[in-house]
């Protein structure tokens, strides 16, 4: 995962968005880290599995 301070994520805006479809970018300020950016697909991926992990936790309830 690539790191990038928040002044170069601000800076470097469009590569930053191209570095974020090919990995997640980890976003820092003051050495904190603040943000992830990540993909649309990377995202839609995620909610998927969230929804599947949701509907087996809510089918072993039943």
């Amino acid at each position: 995962m690539k790191k990038l301070a928040a002044s170069d994520a601000k800076n470097r805006f469009g590569e930053m968005l191209d570095l974020a479809r090919r990995e997640p970018v980890h976003i820092t300020k003051k050495g904190r880290n603040v943000a992830v950016v990540i993909s649309t697909e990377e995202f839609e991926r995620l909610s998927e599995l969230e929804d599947e992990l949701l509907a087996m936790k809510k089918q072993k309830t039943q």
